[in-house]
């Protein structure tokens, strides 16, 4: 429940996601969202469906930013050249810092299908070369909130009391919420966050405005109380809603892209190439593909 002195969040502005259709690695993509106006969306770059069952994305590099994977179908198959792999199923997610430097790859298990949500995280100038890392955030161990007819994923950052496995870089909270036909939610969020809703299935209501799937509502940061709340609910009568609402602190940097780079200069983005095709990252990884054992 919210206070009486709780700022509501309002929709400022809503996005349609852009259908592109298969290419030479997926069978089908969506941008959500991407990094034309990096001010815009800051910290957030970019959100992309994908789907694909063969070849997906073999091996290639990250650097000064972090990615993070939801699985929305199948099972994604991951793996990296600091050792980690493993397979992720409906619900879970994957928490990659690329920091200083990583190569990885992301393949449909079994070559099946693989039906995901990846989000850019930008990371603040001072982290950019942080020590790589991956995170799971498993079905078994996710944090989740309860309501009457909802249920809140707790990918980062705390809601109602329940803080989320995903150890960040940068003030972020994170979570899919489900709602059952015509149940609310108010989803308290730090005052200094932006946020975005991206609806995954159903319609609901987000912030004052509605917004049906494929849909991204975005809020910028408000002065006032510490604490704000975004009111979600599902008005379809027949079927429940999902959504995912991603909110962080504005970095205000400048953001340099450069294919699977993001820093802060041009220069550092030609570094960061010199420093891959050089071997800084280490090898690529020949790395077998997982045992056909589910």
């Amino acid at each position: 429940m919210t206070s009486q002195s709780t700022k509501q969040r309002i929709v400022t502005r809503v996005t349609d996601k852009q259908e592109l259709g298969p290419d030479a690695q997926v069978d089908d993509k969506a941008l959500v969202f991407v990094p034309t106006d990096p001010a815009l969306t800051d910290p957030f770059l970019a959100l992309v469906e994908d789907r694909f069952s063969t070849p997906g994305f073999e091996w290639h590099p990250h650097r000064g930013l972090e990615t993070v994977t939801t699985v929305v179908g199948g099972v994604l198959e991951h793996g990296d050249n600091l050792g980690h792999a493993g397979a992720l199923e409906p619900g879970e997610v994957q928490w990659m810092t690329a920091g200083r430097g990583i190569i990885h790859r992301e393949l449909a298990y079994r070559d099946e299908h693989a039906h995901v949500l990846q989000m850019w995280l930008n990371l603040p100038a001072e982290k950019k070369l942080t020590p790589s890392r991956y995170q799971d955030l498993t079905n078994a161990a996710m944090a989740r909130v309860h309501a009457p007819g909802v249920r809140i994923d707790v990918h980062a950052g705390t809601v109602d009391g329940v803080t989320g496995t995903a150890n960040t870089h940068h003030p972020v909270q994170g979570v899919v919420a489900t709602l059952d036909p015509e149940s609310s939610y108010d989803l308290e969020v730090p005052a200094e966050h932006r946020l975005f809703a991206h609806v995954m299935d159903g319609r609901l209501l987000v912030g004052g405005r509605e917004l049906r799937a494929g849909q991204t509502g975005w809020s910028d940061p408000v002065t006032g109380p510490a604490t704000t709340a975004l009111q979600l609910t599902a008005v379809d009568p027949e079927r429940p809603a999902r959504v995912m609402v991603y909110s962080g602190t504005p970095l205000r940097e400048p953001v340099a892209l450069g294919g699977p780079f993001v820093m802060n200069t041009k220069a550092e983005i030609t570094r960061a190439f010199t420093d891959f095709h050089s071997g800084a990252f280490g090898p690529v990884p020949r790395q077998a593909r997982l045992a056909y054992d589910r």
